[in-house]
């Protein structure tokens, strides 16, 4: 079960770095316009909380043997801190720098009380507990971000705004880390990221349904790519 829980979880590192890659068109973009135009910084803010609790709960001092959890955690950290960076750069409102700059600290703020509270007032099965329920509320608040794109899909009956392999990815994603989680059953793994497998299948679901019964989707507009990069979650376990 070593072996094959390892084998699941290098194939999740892939796809879950994939992921973390995928918002890289948007941020060359900015790279060549010099502007953030209208994308949001609230996406990468939540993903990076969301790494962050990760990377603690992959420690053996809170959960042992997860050191894979650990590390592409702590590569999507760096990722998302990277992509911030580049924004706070090309933000030329400064209202948005501050909101990065507020946003952050108030992450670093509720990570450095989640560790205290873990390691001074918690022990053993309660730590896990704790810390385990609050990476499992922003790894379900990533996952149910796309989420958002489905409206306009349904609105619009087309399927332009919704780029197919990137559903696919994270689909695959959550179905990876949920087949990881029951090697052996890790309940806090399982749980979100079976959800995420769930939404990853409503969104090929609705994108089926639309592609053969929905509008002419070659019509053009805004690039679908550009609208939901804007909007996806880190996918990590």
């Amino acid at each position: 079960m070593g072996l094959a829980r390892n084998i699941v979880g290098i194939i999740g590192n892939v796809i879950s770095f994939g992921l973390f890659l995928s918002p890289v068109p948007t941020f060359f973009r900015i790279y060549k316009k010099k502007t953030v135009e209208e994308f949001q910084p609230i996406p990468y803010l939540c993903t990076v909380m969301n790494c962050i609790l990760w990377c603690f709960y992959g420690l053996p001092i809170v959960k042992k043997d997860n050191l894979l959890v650990l590390t592409i955690n702590a590569i999507g950290l760096v990722i998302e801190l990277f992509y911030l960076t580049v924004y706070v750069i090309y933000a030329n409102d400064r209202k948005k720098r501050q909101i990065v700059g507020y946003v952050l600290l108030g992450e670093a703020a509720l990570a450095a009380v989640v560790v205290l509270v873990a390691m001074l007032a918690l022990k053993g099965s309660h730590r896990t507990l704790f810390v385990g329920i609050a990476s499992d509320i922003f790894n379900i608040v990533m996952y149910a971000s796309p989420l958002a794109i489905l409206t306009k899909v349904i609105k619009t009956k087309s399927v332009e705004y919704m780029p197919f392999w990137l559903s696919v990815a994270g689909f695959s994603n959550g179905v990876c880390w949920t087949i990881y989680g029951l090697l052996p059953v890790d309940v806090f793994i399982l749980f979100s990221n079976g959800l995420g497998a769930f939404f990853g299948f409503l969104q090929l679901s609705l994108y089926a349904y639309y592609y053969f019964n929905g509008k002419d989707n070659s019509r053009e507009g805004k690039k679908p790519a550009e609208v939901q990069l804007s909007n996806q979650p880190g996918g990590a376990a």
